[in-house]
């Protein structure tokens, strides 16, 4: 029998817009969000990594996220980024959330202080949880040392889960390491699991993962999902064969400004284009070169309504 799950599936970390004057764009934004949806994603994490949330002040996540609500997309199916080095920050953040309604938020360690104890980190999730004292919180831990540098050891989930069993609901694992994945979930099978790509698809289902919070799923949610809906028949293999030769493809150049790069034109919408210091935007040929190579190559060609 399947576990009842609070979130499972494709969840992609929405890329944040910013408009002309270098404010992020509610409109495009929310344009966005009921496109990947529309497209197969189940749930979709904004202010991950890929939406640069690190680049947004803590008035434009709050602003943001309330305009998602307000422009339709239902709460349930969000999943906030709220870790910030600050624990205060992250308690404004998480609670935002939860009184808005969503089902769970993904949470950083605090990672400007490196090598910090696991006592420190412990400390650090279990004030926001008490702070909150909310038992409509759920708490995914994210685990993506190439970037933060501070991870999440597995002590530390044992701690949070026999502390917080009711909130501790599930880890995005962006590691990289399979053999740490795969420990993670053997270890604590009741987290909600989930690889921070797409590469790990497959054999995260068959090792008993919720499914992916993967960058690319920004761009390419439908293979994705067609492969988390049928993973378990013949064939899929082939289906994480093509998924896999599409995201090495993808980051063989900068994620996130291809990814950009990637709206801006099959939107005809130069500013989609736009990223935040201490990124850049790809210069133009290089763009056109992964572009061009995506649609032959791979047949990546993304549609969107005129009207969007």
């Amino acid at each position: 029998m399947t576990k009842e799950r609070n979130f499972s599936g494709v969840i992609a970390p929405v890329l944040t817009p910013f408009g002309a004057d270098g404010s992020p764009d509610a409109d495009r934004f929310i344009d966005h969000a009921h496109w990947l949806i529309e497209e197969g994603c189940t749930a979709l994490a904004p202010f991950g990594t890929t939406s640069e949330a690190n680049s947004l002040g803590l008035d434009e996540r709050l602003e943001l996220l309330e305009a998602l609500i307000d422009g339709g997309i239902d709460p349930a199916m969000l999943m906030p980024g709220t870790g910030a080095c600050s624990v205060t920050d992250a308690i404004i953040l998480t609670e935002h959330a939860v009184e808005a309604g969503c089902k769970g938020v993904l949470m950083l360690p605090p990672f400007y202080y490196k090598n910090p104890s696991e006592e420190g980190l412990f400390r650090f999730f279990s004030e926001v949880i008490e702070e909150i004292a909310d038992d409509k919180l759920g708490v995914y831990l994210y685990h993506i040392p190439p970037v933060a540098q501070v991870g999440i050891p597995h002590g530390l989930i044992g701690r949070l889960l026999k502390e917080f069993p009711k909130t501790i609901k599930g880890m995005k694992d962006s590691s990289g390491d399979w053999s740490n994945m795969k420990a993670v979930m053997e270890s604590y099978p009741s987290l909600e699991f989930f690889p921070g790509s797409e590469l790990h698809l497959l054999q995260g289902l068959r090792a008993g993962a919720a499914g992916t919070i993967s960058a690319t799923a920004n761009v390419a949610p439908g293979p994705m999902r067609a492969l988390f809906d049928s993973w378990e028949k013949p064939g899929a293999d082939a289906q994480q064969d093509k998924i896999s030769a599409l995201r090495h493809a993808i980051q063989a150049y900068p994620v996130i400004p291809l990814l950009k790069a990637l709206v801006a034109h099959y939107r005809d919408d130069e500013q989609w284009a736009e990223l935040r210091p201490p990124f850049e935007a790809l210069d133009a040929a290089t763009a056109k070169k992964a572009i061009d190579e995506l649609a032959e190559k791979h047949g990546l060609k993304l549609e969107f309504d005129e009207a969007a």
